[in-house]
C-alpha cells in the first residue's frame, strides 16, 4: 500500500511520488526511513522556531535560525557527521552564515531554550507512542511514576583560551533528568552551566513540576528534608535512599515482612523534622539486607517513602526502587549509541545544548519503539531489541538514504497529523526484522581480578600469553608442535 492510501484525508496538495528508491529502503530499513520520518515532522522548521521564540530571551534569529542549529547538531548526536565542523561543511550550502557565526550562535543558547525544546520534543514523542499505545505498564497503577537523576558532562577538549593554561579537566555543566519509565522518554532536563555545583542546588527547579499522586524514585543524592517536605506538602509521593548525613528519628520495632530477589526486607516507622518550621514528617523506612554488599561495601539500604502501605508494601517499595536503573540505561544510551557529550565545545551553553539534542534524539527513537511494541508486542520488544543496533543502522543509512532521497522529498511529513503520523509508524513497524536488532547475550559476569601496580609503563602481550601446544592430526602418529 502507498504512502497516500495510509493516510487519512491528506489533502490533494499532499503529494509525494512513492518512487522505487523510497520503496526500496522501506524494504531493505524500515527503521531508518522511521526515524526520518519522525524528525521530519517533530523537527519541523516552523515547529522549532516557535518553541525558539516563545522562550528565548535574549537570543534572536537573523539568517541562522534555530532549527538550522538543531539540524546540524542532531547530526553529531546522532553519529551521521564526526563533528560540528563536518556537518556544517556538509550543509553549508543551505547555510548563510559563517563557521564561527554558527560556533557564537551555539555558545550563546540559553539554558531555558533547551528545557523548552526537550519538553517540546518530550510531548511529541509521548502523543506519539500513547496513540500507537506502544507504552509499558505503569510501575504503580494510580500514580504518575518520574525517575530523577543527575548527569555530569564530561570533560571537554582546552580549546577555550581561558582553558589553555590548566592541565585539569574542564567541566562544561550537568543536568538533572526526570524520565517517564512508562514511555522510556526523558521529559524534562534541567541544565546547569556550573559543573562544580551541588545537583542538590537544581531541587528547587525540580519540585514545581512535580503534581500531585506524583511518584518520585531518586537516589541518596537528593535526600534531603527540605526536598521531602516540599514534596509532601505538595502531595508528591517519593522513594529515595536514605542518605547517611540526614537527621532522624526512628519509631518502634523494625520487623520483617519479606523477601525481595535482593535480600530480606524489614519496614519501620521514620521521622524527619525541618528545622525552620519545626514541622515533622512521619514516613516509611524500608530495609534492605542484601545478599551482596554493594560496590561501596553496604551490606543493608534503606528507602523512605511516604506510599501508603495499601497502595505499595515494603516488598513491592524495594523492587520499584530497582526501576531507578532504567534511567541509568538511559544515560548508557545516550552516551555509548548516541553522542550526548562533545568534547569540542567547551562553552557550557553549547554541550548543554549539545546535550539537549542527544536527549531529544533519545525520545525520538523512544517513539520508534512504540511503534515496535505496538506492533510486535511489549515483552518481545523489551527482552530482544537492542537500543545500539537500532541507532547503528539509522547512522549507517542515513547519509545515503538522504543523497538518494533529498529534503524536498520528505516535506509532506512535516504537516502530518499525529494520528496519521502513528498509523503509518505501526505500519512501517511490521515490515521489521527484528532479528537483525537481536541484544547479544552473555553469560554470568566474571568477578574482576586485582591488578598489581604496574612495575612497566607497557608490556607486549605476546610475551605474556602462555605457551600452548598444538596437536596436528595427520595418518600418521601424532605430531606435537610447540607454539613458540
Amino acid at each position: 500500500m502507498g504512502l497516500l492510501g495510509v493516510m487519512e484525508n491528506p489533502g490533494r496538495d499532499a503529494k509525494m511520488v512513492m518512487d522505487d528508491v523510497f520503496e526500496l529502503f522501506l524494504q531493505q530499513s524500515p527503521i531508518s526511513v522511521m526515524g526520518r520520518v519522525i524528525l521530519e515532522n517533530v523537527f519541523a522548521p516552523d515547529k522549532l522556531d516557535a518553541v525558539f521564540r516563545s522562550k528565548a530571551i535574549r537570543q534572536y534569529e537573523r539568517e541562522l535560525l534555530f532549527s538550522q542549529l538543531v539540524d546540524l547538531t542532531s547530526l553529531v548526536v546522532c553519529r551521521v557527521q564526526p563533528s560540528v565542523h563536518a556537518a556544517y561543511k556538509a550543509k553549508c550550502h543551505e547555510i548563510s552564515v559563517s563557521a564561527k557565526a554558527l560556533y557564537d550562535k551555539l555558545s550563546n543558547v540559553e539554558p531555558t531554550t533547551t528545557r523548552a525544546f526537550v519538553e517540546y520534543t518530550a510531548c511529541a514523542a509521548s502523543g506519539l507512542i500513547d496513540r500507537m499505545k506502544g507504552g509499558l505498564p505503569e510501575l504503580l497503577p494510580g500514580y504518575r511514576t518520574r525517575i530523577l537523576d543527575g548527569n555530569h558532562l564530561s570533560g571537554t577538549d582546552h580549546r577555550l583560551k581561558v582553558l589553555r593554561g590548566t592541565a585539569a579537566g574542564a567541566l562544561p555543566g550537568q543536568a538533572l533528568v526526570l524520565l517517564d519509565p512508562q514511555r522510556m522518554v526523558i521529559d524534562k532536563v534541567f541544565p546547569c552551566e556550573d559543573g562544580h555545583a551541588q545537583e542538590r542546588s537544581l531541587l528547587d527547579q525540580v519540585l514545581p513540576h512535580l503534581q500531585p499522586r506524583d511518584l518520585l524514585i531518586d537516589d541518596r543524592n537528593f535526600c534531603t528534608v527540605a526536598f521531602l517536605m516540599g514534596m509532601a506538602r505538595r502531595q508528591v509521593r517519593f522513594i529515595t535512599r536514605q542518605h547517611g548525613r540526614m537527621p532522624y528519628q526512628l519509631q518502634g520495632q523494625r520487623r520483617f515482612v519479606g523477601r525481595c530477589p535482593t535480600g530480606r526486607v524489614y519496614e519501620q516507622a521514620l521521622i524527619v523534622s525541618e528545622a525552620k518550621t519545626g514541622q515533622a514528617l512521619t514516613i516509611r523506612r524500608i530495609t534492605v539486607r542484601l545478599k551482596k554488599p554493594t560496590r561501596d561495601g553496604d551490606t543493608e539500604i534503606h528507602l523512605l517513602t511516604n506510599l501508603p502501605a495499601s497502595k505499595a508494601g515494603a516488598v513491592k517499595v524495594a523492587l520499584l526502587y530497582l526501576k531507578r536503573w532504567r534511567l541509568e540505561t538511559a544515560f548508557q544510551e545516550l552516551t555509548t549509541h548516541l553522542r550526548c557529550e562533545l568534547n569540542t565545545l567547551g562553552y557550557p551553553p553549547a554541550a548543554l545544548f549539545a546535550f539537549g539534542v542527544a536527549v531529544s534524539c533519545y525520545n525520538l527513537l523512544a517513539a520508534i519503539k512504540g511503534a515496535l511494541r505496538a506492533r510486535h508486542g511489549q515483552q518481545m520488544i523489551e527482552e530482544t531489541v537492542s537500543n545500539f543496533y537500532l541507532t547503528n543502522e539509522i547512522s549507517g543509512v542515513y547519509r545515503g538514504m538522504m543523497i538518494a532521497l533529498p529534503p524536498a522529498k520528505w516535506k509532506i511529513f512535516q504537516t502530518m497529523s499525529d494520528t496519521q503520523l502513528a498509523d503509518l509508524l505501526i505500519q512501517w513497524a511490521g515490515r521489521v526484522d527484528l532479528e537483525k536488532y537481536r541484544k547479544a547475550s552473555r553469560g554470568p559476569k566474571k568477578p574482576r581480578s586485582k591488578r598489581p601496580n604496574a612495575q612497566f609503563h607497557h608490556v607486549a602481550t605476546a610475551k605474556l600469553l602462555p605457551k600452548k601446544r598444538l596437536i596436528v592430526r595427520t595418518n600418521r602418529p601424532e605430531i606435537v608442535v610447540t607454539a613458540s
